[in-house]
Order: C-alpha cells, then structure tokens, then sequence
C-alpha cells in the first residue's frame, strides 16, 4: 500500500486558510442562487444545486482524487493543517452533537427535532477529505420509510400513520477509515492428522469379540513465522448519537465513488459531528484487522489444524480520512418515546427501531394455540 501524505508545513496551513471553504460539519447551510438570491438545493438526482423558484442549475465538480493523510505527521506536525475553527452543540433531548460553521448561530437537531443553543466555545476539528453525496432523493426516501413501516406486521396500527407523518431530515454521518500495512511474528503449532489402528473387544449376544477400529490422531509440531496483511478503507463509525447496528446494517457502502469534499454538497442538509477520536478509531480498526491477520497466521502455519499462541503486530504507513455517508433520518415519537429510522441515501437500504403490539402478538399466540387444540382434537377423534 501506498501512502499518500499532505505536507503540514505552516506555509501550506496558511494558504488554506486563506480559501473560503465553510465547515463540513455544520448546521442546515444555504448557498443563493445567482439568479433570483433564493435558496439552492441540492438535487440528488442531478448531483447539483437547483433553485426551486427558477430552475437554475450550479453543477459541483464531482473529483475523486480522495487523499489520505499520514496518521502519525497529524499528531508530530501541525495538527491546524487538516482542522478548522468551529462552534459544536449538544442537544439537551437526545444528546447528539453537531459541528457547525462559525456563521452558524441557530440549529435544530436532526435526531429529535429539539431547538439548539451553540456554545460559545470553538475547537478545532479534522475537516472531511470525502464524501458520498445523497442519490436518493426525499420522496423516494419516505416511500422506503413507508413501505417498512408498513411491513412490520406486529406494529401498532395506530404506529404506522403516526410514522407517516414523522419528520425526515438528511444527515451526513462522520466516518473515520485508516489503511494501514501489517507485519505479524507469531507462535503456535502445526497439528497434522494420521490414521491409528485401535484393537478393542466387546460383548455381543453375550459373547467376546475382538475388533478394531480406525482412530485419527494429530502430531503437533512447533510453528513460528511472519505474514504480512495489508488493510485499505477500515470503516469506522465516528457517530455515537443511536446503536452501532443500525448503521451497520446499512452497508455496504460504495466507497469507490467517494468525491472530494464540496461545501456545495452539504446545502440543505445537516451533518453530526464527529464524537470517536482519531486513536480511539485506531484502536476499533485494529479490532476489525484481528480475524483476517489470524486467519493468515493460520495459512502460514499449514496443516490440518493449527494452535495460535502469540500474535505480535506491527502497524506500518498508517493512513487515515475523515468522510461524510449520506442517510436519510426519520424519528417520530410513539407513546412518549422517540423512535428512528435509518435509509441509506445510496441504496435505499432502511433500517431502524419500531414499538410492538402487545394484542398482535397475544393475538398470534392464541391463534397457534387454537390450531394445536384442532389438531390435537382432530388426532384423538380418529382413533
């Protein structure tokens, strides 16, 4: 694997602060058209801003010439060349925060739909290299919403319009991904089986007889060794605003058409702040590198079974970005509590939580218990 690492000098910092580039992680933002000054849009359809009141179109340049930067030079060099000054919120309902631009004075959260006050306090945050834009638009998304809600049969009726009226907002979520190139000395045994002849005796019809019988065995030898695994794109889930698995199910992701980072494509949307330090990331991309680096001690070792004692890794040429995934999120509140779903802006793919029906499910046990009292009825009738 290759590295491809940024030059963190002060000069380089100095001329991208010079750019007008807004914060990636922000509130709602809007860019005017140059038409008639009214909002711009982003059409997903046509990978572009639109304006709804004239129809005029800006096109965004879609690059992918995503680079990665150099884990360890973010922490030895100057960490203000990949971050920028910005103002962070937490909503006081659910807790989700949010990175917005410093223009930025008001916001709504995207999760709950709650007010929320920034503080006054600005840090300093890795600013996005990548992202994947929206493709799916708003109604195809609330027809994917709607079709899911639709098939939970043992949703409460009353859930499923309640649903349909619920809000539905498009969010970027904050993924970190590191490539990495891995060397691993290990120690372990190599167990290669063979055949034994067993000669034994027992009782049939009272009488002794003597048998044999055919009994694998294994001969363990000492194995130590190095492999050398490479890692490119380690996803790691940088928001912790709802479970883990809900984004999870919503892979995979085409991480082949990620496009440089464009303000341009954040127009209308919001996008959650990063909440996973970049070596807390590390440590959870480790966690994903630990089966496929066993499975490859387990080839070197060979044989038909193998006993792995130590694993000792090294990491070489660690790489890291930060990226934005688009998803649709739709929450809506059932008997005093909030509930969400999750569409995948890419595929389509909807996932989320949703309450249970408590006389559905009565219904449907009785219904079973009826059909066993029939059968078991039509049973005893026959004999």
């Amino acid at each position: 694997m290759s590295e491809i690492s940024e030059d963190f000098d002060e000069e380089t910092a100095d001329r991208e602060d010079e750019r007008p580039v807004q914060e990636a992680t922000k509130g709602i933002r809007t860019f005017p058209c140059s038409s008639c000054a009214a909002p711009l849009e982003f059409d997903a359809s046509q990978a572009a801003l639109s304006c709804p009141y004239c129809g005029s179109l800006e096109t965004i340049p879609a690059e992918q010439n995503v680079q990665e930067l150099s884990y360890q030079a973010y922490f030895d060099q100057a960490e203000s060349a990949v971050a920028r000054e910005c103002l962070t919120s937490v909503c006081n309902g659910c807790g989700a925060a949010t990175t917005h631009g410093l223009n930025v004075v008001a916001a709504e959260c995207a999760y709950c739909g709650a007010p929320v006050v920034l503080s006054e306090k600005s840090e300093r945050r890795i600013r996005p290299r990548a992202l994947l834009p929206f493709s799916i638009e708003e109604p195809a998304a609330r027809d994917g919403f709607r079709s899911w809600i639709n098939s939970r049969w043992f949703a409460p009726n009353a859930l499923k319009s309640r649903a349909r009226e619920g809000r539905i907002q498009g969010v970027y979520v904050p993924y970190l991904t590191y490539a990495t190139d891995t060397e691993s000395d290990y120690t372990g045994k190599r167990g290669e089986d063979y055949w034994d002849t067993q000669h034994y005796t027992t009782r049939v019809n009272g009488k002794t007889q003597h048998r044999t019988r055919r009994v694998r065995k294994t001969r363990w030898y000492s194995a130590r060794g190095t492999v050398r695994v490479d890692f490119d794109d380690i996803l790691i889930l940088a928001a912790r605003s709802l479970q883990r698995k809900y984004y999870d199910k919503l892979e995979p992701w085409d991480l082949a058409n990620l496009v440089d980072y464009d303000d341009r494509y954040l127009s209308g949307f919001q996008a959650e702040s990063y909440a996973v330090s970049l070596p807390a990331g590390f440590e959870e991309a480790k966690s994903e590198m630990t089966a496929p680096i066993q499975a490859a001690v387990r080839r070197d070792i060979g044989g038909d079974r193998q006993r792995i004692y130590s694993v000792d890794t090294a990491h070489h040429q660690v790489t890291f970005k930060h990226i934005l995934l688009p998803v649709w999120l739709s929450s809506y509140r059932y008997k005093d509590r909030l509930y969400h779903v999750l569409i995948n802006a890419r595929t389509g793919e909807v996932q989320g939580e949703r309450p249970w029906s408590t006389w559905k499910i009565t219904f449907l046990v009785l219904a079973v218990l009826a059909v066993i009292a029939v059968i078991a009825l039509l049973n005893s009738a026959g004999r």
